[in-house]
């Protein structure tokens, strides 16, 4: 302790109690992580993605992730347990409901007003880890070393210890979608502390999870802060695009409130004092789903373009100027005269 300090004796000498929930859904851990791969970002420069994941701490079994490019968020959080909560199209995948539990550190997504108005919302009681103490959420740890090791080193762009700078291949859908291969596998084998694999574990003999009552109600936790927006005569203009739907004809001149999927906003959601109304449609791209960070990297790049297009023009401008100028004729004083003069 003298010479290390007294966090090394923490460290090597403080007990451990491994925790584990009494049951499903008692309690879940909640993490982010950066991925040990390089990937072909949005602009076409390599990234470095982030992965967040919801386990069910009492099967192991991962009920919702994320993955993303740029600093977590609380919108990436948000997206995460949203899917964890919600049911999936995949029927292998069972995990759903809400959790009592919610085991979290310190970040400052997961100490958002978003968050914890939404565990409010939902009845669900949320946990902070003591800061810089990363055991209390070992599990989640664990599966984040499972996944480097296990899929990131196997694929392109994966950032070893020892080697160079690799070529980034996969783009964020392409990693997504491996990794949400990875999760199927990896609830469906057996886990070696359980005896079982965690969807096993999950699913027990049966049990009705608790869920939202609509997934309306759970859509705060997907969508952002909603924003306000006056209807045009020509509908709802947001991020430079137009949304339009039959229904919003009695609400022209009124301010109603918006809200949108950060993923895909080809539509917005659209509420009348918190009452929702309708749904508008990006009737310019109705069959592209562009996400927000799409548009604004396209709007970054042409910014670019063009401020290197007048760059490079006004030196020919100002080289120009200088040619067509005449130089100007210096007069020559008149002689001043005075009457004792003539």
């Amino acid at each position: 302790m003298a010479l290390e300090g007294p966090v090394s004796y923490r460290d090597k000498h403080e007990l451990v109690f491994r925790r584990r929930a009494e049951h499903p859904n008692q309690t879940w851990q909640s993490d982010h992580t950066e991925l040990d791969i390089l990937i072909v970002g949005a602009d076409g420069k390599p990234e470095r993605p982030w992965l967040t994941t919801v386990m069910d701490d009492y099967s192991r079994a991962i009920c919702g992730y994320m993955v993303f490019t740029g600093a977590p968020s609380a919108l990436n959080t948000a997206l995460a347990l949203r899917q964890a909560i919600w049911r999936k199209t995949d029927p292998a995948w069972a995990m759903c409901g809400i959790p009592d539990i919610l085991h979290v550190d310190h970040g400052s997504d997961f100490i958002s007003h978003h968050l914890e108005r939404t565990a409010v919302a939902l009845h669900v009681r949320i946990i902070h880890s003591t800061v810089g103490r990363p055991q209390g959420r070992g599990k989640v740890e664990r599966f984040f070393r499972t996944v480097n090791t296990e899929l990131v080193a196997a694929l392109p762009g994966h950032l070893g210890p020892d080697s160079r700078t690799p070529t980034p291949v996969l783009d964020l859908a392409g990693l997504d979608r491996v990794i949400g291969e990875f999760v199927g596998t990896y609830n469906d084998r057996v886990h070696s502390e359980l005896g079982a694999s965690p969807r096993d574990a999950w699913v027990a003999d049966g049990w009705l999870p608790r869920m939202p009552d609509s997934l309306q109600e759970l859509d705060g936790l997907l969508l952002t802060v909603p924003k306000n927006r006056v209807v045009q005569r020509d509908g709802i203009h947001f991020q430079g695009q137009r949304y339009l739907a039959p229904t919003l004809a009695p609400f022209v001149g009124h301010t109603i409130t918006i809200r949108y999927d950060p993923r895909d906003i080809s539509e917005i959601r659209v509420y009348d004092r918190d009452t929702f109304i309708c749904t508008a449609i990006d009737e310019a791209h109705p069959n592209l789903r562009l996400s927000l960070r799409d548009i604004e990297t396209a709007r970054r790049l042409r910014r670019k373009q063009l401020r290197r297009a007048l760059n490079d023009r006004i030196p020919t401008i100002a080289t120009r100027e200088e040619a067509r100028t005449p130089e100007p004729i210096k007069r020559r004083p008149k002689l001043r005269t005075y009457e004792e003069d003539e």
